[in-house]
């Protein structure tokens, strides 16, 4: 089973249906060990013809040859259920369904007439999702197929069936692809006889011709529609009935080509063409049409075959100027069939009733009584013809030529023409533009806009070398994947454009073939984008080739000698103007570079504020400027935000920016007072000159007391965003510039309630050439107050983002450089601060060990206990000792933990390094080495001296390393196990050291 399976697989596609029907009959046979086989196809009615059988005689296939679809036989059964059968020989029990029980309820599948064999077994042939016909075998003495032997019956159909699908249409004087075409109109001298088909009663009459055409012998002629099916050639039977039925169908015209059986059992080759009539419900009544021998008179038909064919649209008219031919060039010229035409006045077809004044020129034409031509445009296709009309003693003909390449053509050299006019002017705009381009994207911008457009190009592409590999400068019209893939190009002296560069002269690709005959990899890349043709011109300057301009169409193009011209000229001139644009661009580069290097890359996270910031450098072709901010941690859980503008651009005022932002941090530092670093920095700025003109805004936030100090120089106040989402500007003084000014500066103290938001910002945020500050300043208010109604405040990066968006959108870039910073700031909670008042003698020092224990025992801190009680101890002891009341010592856990003693004196601590025989000396040594950081800074009523220790060491974990280090301290000066005893040690040393002077230890 499974051997003959694979030997019909070997049959190749495209054999006819005749043979796909005996291959299948025959393997059926021998593997059923069947008596004989048929093959029926469904005709227009439905009606089973009989098409192929094999090893069983006419006697017995004659009263098969036509099977009504209600017959009681097997093959109407497999028909109307679609499923096969097996009906054993002389009985009328019900039908076995194929190794099934038949569904309930169908008929049974009984005979009347028997026949050899032990039974009858069929199943249905399918295609385009319904039943076409039905392939049958009579078993022999094996009796019912077994269940194997239906799975074979079954793959034997579906390859019958793929088969036939595959089979060619029946090839005749005509090619097959033409089979179906459109009748053409019989020569005079063929006889065309007619004919009449009831479909209903599948009768059929036939004149005169018709008889000598399709009946061999006409005594045999019944009347029924089974004659006529009986005379043609069994390959030729199931084309014609399915273009029968396809006609019925679709309403369409029936026309079929096949072979006719003669008198002698040799076939002629016969047309035919019928039209259905339908009734008033749309069912079809009959089908009447005509019939004609079609290889009568050769030589007249391959005359008729050569018109019919011929490349130009070809018409005959008679002398009323009724067509009376149409090839098939016309046919579609005019969108309509043959037989539309013939009959019609020439100028009666839609087409040709849409061509302006066609009868008056035709007419005027004719009159001259010679050839001639215009041409006429059809509306519906949009395409051009030439019409010639040449005058014959028995009418005229019309011959359509397709112009619409040439015009086209013509057209384009006319457009060509102009654009050439059009290019000089070009050339001369382009000269301009490249004149003003600064940066290499204002080189490209400018060829983009005045070379692509009047060469009808797509795409411009401009590299530069750069260690071996081509560097994408600046494109047009490319996809970015497309430029991803292309920037970075090794060198590849085969490829264009590296051969370009190699060798100094341009290369032009005319087609995609060409570029990819350099090499799979530009194949390749080409896929990526829908360009067809380029131009690779070199960019060369002080004698050196440093990249490439690609020039690219959107389809193949050849270029002129003209244009290839031009287009090396143009390199020329992109050439000098790119390298001088190159030159810019690393310069501007370099100086954003050291301008960005200058301002803080990140800022710090700190507990008393967080912050965002923003800088805007001026719009394209403006040097770097000398905008800036920062936020300075300080000591005592205060913080310094400032914000600067130093007025012009270029690398000198980028310095300045520098050398101010560095003066700021020194004297930030020493925890000057906001209006003395103002009074500093005005002096710095007057020292640099007359051109120095700097504006400066420094903010004081103190996050104990939520008490922000602000002193500005000629610039623009801060807004206070509150969290109720109002928005102020605290009223300052408008002190001059820096270098202009005369200190004192005035400085202001604003309360800020805990998660107000602080925003500094210099003038060229918020003023421009089109909008006055004070617009800018209350723009700046209304966006601050709807991102706090949308709740989009809180994240400052994004509030960042914003405000600048919202201000200076990136097609409206100032001329000047534009600097922001938000920070929101943050109270120390009140039980993170402890404060406490001592007395001015030795006991100082023990009070404020016990106050430190107690404290940090509440806050969990036991063990940073014994090192800020000796960096306590030793502090008030300098005080003491040196200093003068009032005394106070002060706690804050923060994100350190700060210990701080205040005094009334001005005088600043300072270490001095200790002999080995003083006995003094020592202590802010030992400040020094137990504290991360410390300092001392002045107050309104005198200063502070402070240390810091971190709450966590480096593992997580609370830190006391410094512990061991402070008893090792105390060990080595000699002090006693009892802490409290060193008040006393302190008061002996001020004694033995009194009239001795100093401010240190």
């Amino acid at each position: 089973m499974n051997a003959r399976l694979a030997l019909l697989s070997t049959v190749a596609p495209g054999v006819t249906e005749s043979e796909v029907f005996r291959l299948a009959l025959q393997h059926a046979m021998g593997e059923l060990g069947a008596l004989g086989g048929t093959v029926h196809l469904r005709g227009p009615m439905s009606a089973l013809h009989l098409v192929s059988t094999v090893g069983l005689p006419p006697g017995l296939t004659r009263s098969w040859e036509i099977i009504d679809q209600e017959a009681p036989l097997p093959h109407a059964r497999v028909l109307r259920h679609g499923t096969g059968v097996w009906v054993p020989s002389k009985t009328t029990e019900p039908a076995a369904q194929a190794g099934q029980a038949g569904p309930a309820g169908s008929p049974a599948a009984t005979a009347d007439v028997a026949w050899p064999g032990t039974g009858l077994a069929a199943l249905p042939l399918s295609g385009g999702g319904r039943s076409i016909g039905v392939l049958a075998v009579l078993t022999g003495d094996r009796g019912e197929p077994t269940s194997k032997q239906w799975d074979f019956l079954r793959a034997l159909v579906a390859w019958t069936e793929e088969r036939m699908g595959q089979a060619p249409p029946p090839s005749g004087p005509h090619r097959a692809e033409h089979h179906g075409e459109r009748l053409r109109q019989a020569l005079r001298e063929i006889r065309v006889g007619s004919w009449d088909w009831n479909i209903r009663t599948d009768e059929l009459s036939m004149d005169e011709a018709a008889l000598e055409l399709y009946i061999a012998t006409p005594a045999d002629f019944t009347g029924r529609i089974e004659d006529w099916m009986r005379a043609i050639h069994a390959d030729d039977l199931a084309p014609a009935l399915a273009a029968a039925e396809r006609a019925i169908r679709d309403h369409s015209v029936f026309e079929a080509e096949y072979r006719v059986r003669r008198a002698d059992g040799t076939y002629r080759w016969a047309q035919t063409r019928g039209r259905v009539a339908y009734d008033e419900n749309g069912d079809p009544l009959r089908m009447t049409g005509v019939g004609w021998e079609s290889r009568e008179r050769p030589a007249h038909d391959a005359l008729g075959r050569a018109l019919r064919h011929m490349s130009d649209g070809f018409l005959a008219v008679d002398d009323e100027w009724r067509i009376t031919f149409a090839n098939l060039e016309a046919e579609r010229a005019l969108g309509c069939a043959e037989e539309e035409l013939l009959g019609r006045l020439l100028w009666e077809p839609p087409a040709m009733r849409q061509i302006p004044d066609l009868e008056t020129r035709c007419r005027q034409a004719a009159a001259a009584e010679k050839p001639s031509g215009f041409d006429v445009r059809m509306p519906d296709s949009g395409r051009s013809y030439h019409l010639r009309l040449v005058p014959g003693s028995d009418g005229r003909t019309v011959y359509f030529a397709d112009v619409t390449v040439q015009r086209r053509m013509q057209e384009e050299r006319k457009e060509s023409e102009r654009a050439a006019a059009e290019r000089a002017a070009h050339i001369t705009e382009l000269t301009t533009a490249l004149a003003k381009a600064t940066t290499s994207q204002d080189v490209v911008d400018a060829v983009a806009w005045r070379v692509l457009p009047p060469f009808s190009a797509t795409g411009l592409l401009v590299q530069a070398v750069e260690d071996d590999r081509l560097r994408n400068v600046g494109a047009f019209g490319y996809p970015d994947d497309f430029l991803a893939a292309v920037d970075g190009h090794p060198r590849a002296p085969d490829e264009p454009p590296w051969s370009t560069i190699l060798s100094g002269t341009p290369l032009f690709v005319s087609t995609r073939r060409e570029l990819a005959a350099y090499g799979p990899e530009l194949a390749h890349l080409s896929v990526l984008s829908t360009k067809q043709a380029w131009a690779f011109l070199p960019l060369t300057a002080s004698g050196r080739t440093f990249g490439v301009c690609v020039v690219a169409f959107d389809r193949p193009r050849r270029l002129t000698s003209e244009e290839r011209i031009l287009l090396t000229t143009i390199s020329a001139l992109v050439s000098q103007a790119l390298e001088r644009a190159r030159l810019y661009d690393a310069e501007h580069t370099r100086s954003r570079e050291l301008q960005r290097s200058l301002l803080p890359r990140d800022l710090p996270m700190l507990p008393e504020c967080t912050a965002a910031a923003r800088y805007l450098p001026a719009g394209q072709g403006m040097d770097v400027g000398g905008d800036w901010y920062d936020i300075i941690p300080l000591s005592g859980g205060q913080v310094a935000l400032v914000v600067g503008d130093v007025m012009g651009h270029g690398l000198p005022e980028a310095a300045t920016m520098g050398r101010l932002r560095t003066a700021v941090h020194t004297l930030a530092d020493l925890e000057l007072p906001p209006d003395e670093i103002m009074g500093h920095l005005n002096h710095i700025v007057d020292g640099m000159g007359e051109e120095s003109y700097v504006t400066c805004l420094y903010a004081l936030y103190d996050s104990t007391t939520q008490v922000c100090s602000i002193a500005r120089a000629g610039h623009p106040p801060p807004a206070m965003v509150h969290p109720d989402g109002s928005v102020h500007f605290p009223q300052l003084s408008a002190d001059p510039p820096l270098g202009a000014a005369e200190p004192p500066f005035e400085t202001v103290e604003v309360r800020v309630p805990e998660g107000s938001l602080l925003v500094l910002y210099t003038d060229g945020l918020v003023e421009s050439a089109n909008r006055e500050i004070d617009q800018g300043m209350t723009r700046l208010a209304q966006l601050l107050r709807t991102a706090h109604e949308k709740g989009t405040d809180a994240d400052l990066e994004r509030l960042c983002d914003t405000v600048t968006a919202g201000l200076l959108p990136a097609e409206h870039r100032t001329t000047d450089d534009a600097a922001l910073l938000i920070a929101r700031l943050h109270a120390l909670a009140g039980d993170s601060m402890a404060s406490w008042q001592l007395p001015e003698g030795p006991k100082a020092a023990g009070q404020a060990r016990r106050h430190v224990r107690e404290q940090l025992s509440a806050w969990g801190l036991d063990n940073l206990t014994p090192t800020t009680e000796l960096l306590a101890s030793e502090m008030v002891g300098n005080v003491v000792r040196h200093a003068k009341g009032p005394v106070r010592l002060r706690l804050l856990r923060a994100a350190e933990l700060i210990c701080e003693v205040f005094d009334g004196s001005l005088t600043m601590p300072r270490i001095r390094r200790a002999k080995e025989t003083d006995e003094g000396g020592r202590g802010l040594q030992l400040v020094n080495a137990l504290s991360q950081r410390w300092g001392a800074r002045y107050t309104r009523t005198g200063k502070c001296i402070w240390a810091e220790q971190a709450l966590r060491g480096p593992d997580g974990q609370r830190d006391g390393a410094n512990d061991a280090l402070g008893l090792a301290f105390l060990n080595a000066e000699g002090v006693e196990e009892d802490l409290e005893g060193l008040s006393h040690e302190i008061q002996e040393r001020q004694e033995r050291e009194e009239g001795q002077g100093g401010d240190g230890r």
